[in-house]
């Protein structure tokens, strides 16, 4: 299953590209995310490792930064019981302090039951992603206004 989401950003790529690729900014923008905890490596540097704890629930993801080419480009590899996802997430100059932020995930599922559930909550997924990345857009304007 993929996702994409495209955003106009109101602020300089260099700025937000910074802000996304901290995992400690992302209990701040993410709402289901109670803290991020460090596992291998420097967080956000590629080849670092860290847990995603959520608030609700025990769907923890464990993330891996696989590429990351900034301003430009983020990757990370994102792994949970039955399901991984591969996101990519690109910081595009449109002028001095406009960025479109184009975000990318695509979602694999182990097993039967897995598949079948995908199926079904493949919109709440892309839901998801898009609320993940308005709450990113805002997150990042406050930041850059203050």
């Amino acid at each position: 299953m993929k996702s994409h989401v495209e955003l106009d950003i109101h602020g300089r790529q260099e700025d937000l590209a910074q802000l996304f690729a901290d995992p400690q900014n992302n209990p701040q923008w993410m709402d289901d995310i109670d803290h991020i905890e460090p596992l291998h490596g420097e967080p956000g540097d590629t080849g670092s490792v860290y847990r995603m704890v959520p608030k609700r629930g025990h769907m923890v993801f464990v993330a891996t930064v696989v590429g990351r080419a900034l301003p430009t480009r983020l990757q990370l590899l994102l792994k949970a019981q039955g399901v991984s996802m591969r996101a990519t997430d690109t910081f595009l100059r449109l002028s001095e302090r406009e960025t479109k932020l184009i975000s990318d995930e695509e979602f694999s599922f182990e097993g039967v039951v897995a598949r079948i559930t995908s199926w079904f909550g493949r919109w709440e997924m892309a839901r998801a992603h898009r609320r993940h990345m308005e709450a990113f857009k805002r997150f990042a304007e406050r930041q850059l206004q203050a």
